[in-house]
């Protein structure tokens, strides 16, 4: 069973998922501001957080970046009435992993829901891997670039992952859109914004760069 945290203050809509949520026998806790938000999320455990982006108190995008900066890696998918790109890439890099725009389809939601869980609960066998001063453990599913704990949320570690295991082979871009997105691949701009979050991490704190830009095709791990 998924467990949700749903944070919005539209009350209709709360109940429209709640009714949707619940028939597919997933249980949803509910949170109607920022602040109690971000309580129920450092205090419970969830598979994923829905999170709207205008909030009272505190709002989503804040709600994102103390979650993140207080060490809570759980899949945030930001909903939003706002249809524009600056706001889509301002989710990002506030730590958002996913952005649907009101209004949307269940069925959509419902599938980037399972795409996110599945991404976080990770498919892999339990090991670690190594590349050069990286070093990720794929049980806990934090990685450290020589002693220093990266901060990641799951999409930017599962490209860091994917790009570890290949390392230091180039990934195309289109191989890490598909395996973040599957058949619901978006725009070219939020891949890029996660690469820029990803670069933040693993190279801004040190000299030499790692992740290595191949123009017109992917990206590579260097030592």
């Amino acid at each position: 069973m998924k467990r949700i945290l749903l944070i919005e203050d539209n009350r209709e809509i709360a109940g429209i998922l709640f009714d949707y949520f619940e028939s597919l026998a997933m249980e949803l806790d509910y949170a109607d501001n920022g602040e109690l938000g971000f309580q129920l999320a450092m205090e419970g455990q969830f598979d994923i957080i829905l999170l709207d982006l205008m909030l009272p108190r505190m709002d989503g995008l804040t709600v994102c970046n103390k979650l993140r900066d207080s060490g809570n890696n759980t899949p945030v998918l930001m909903l939003t009435a706002l249809d524009n790109r600056e706001d889509m890439l301002k989710g990002f890099a506030h730590g958002a992993d996913d952005y649907l725009t009101k209004p949307f389809d269940l069925d959509i939601l419902e599938a980037r829901i399972n795409a996110l869980v599945k991404r976080y609960r990770g498919d892999v066998a339990v090991s670690e891997l190594r590349f050069g001063e990286l070093t990720i453990n794929q049980k806990t599913r934090k990685a450290y670039r020589q002693d220093h704990l990266l901060a990641l949320n799951p999409t930017t570690y599962t490209i860091l992952e994917m790009l570890c295991q290949h390392a230091p082979e180039v990934v195309s871009k289109n191989e890490i859109a598909h395996k973040l997105w599957e058949e619901d691949e978006p725009n070219q701009d939020v891949l890029r914004s996660h690469i820029y979050q990803l670069r933040n991490q693993l190279d801004k704190p040190f000299p030499v760069s790692m992740l290595i830009t191949v123009p017109k095709v992917g990206f590579r791990l260097e030592k």
